[in-house]
């Protein structure tokens, strides 16, 4: 029990790991993502709020198109 659960943890972290290495990368190049209508962002003095609600319905499409594709049987 504890093994399988210590592999589990280890592979969410390696998924966040890229991730954040993904994100880090995708930052730098000029797409846009991040800064669609539709992505929620409140500012106030000294605090930001960012939600990116049309990012992450775009990536979310566009992953399960290739992933749809990828593994059709």
């Amino acid at each position: 029990m504890m093994e399988s659960m210590g592999k589990f943890l280890a592979l969410i972290g390696a998924v966040l790991l890229l991730m954040g290495i993904i994100m880090m990368l995708f930052e730098k190049l000029p797409l846009g993502l991040g800064k669609l209508p539709g992505d929620i962002v409140i500012k106030r003095d000294n605090f930001t709020f960012y939600f990116p609600l049309a990012t992450s319905l775009l990536l979310s499409l566009i992953l399960t198109l290739i992933l749809n594709l990828l593994f059709r049987k």
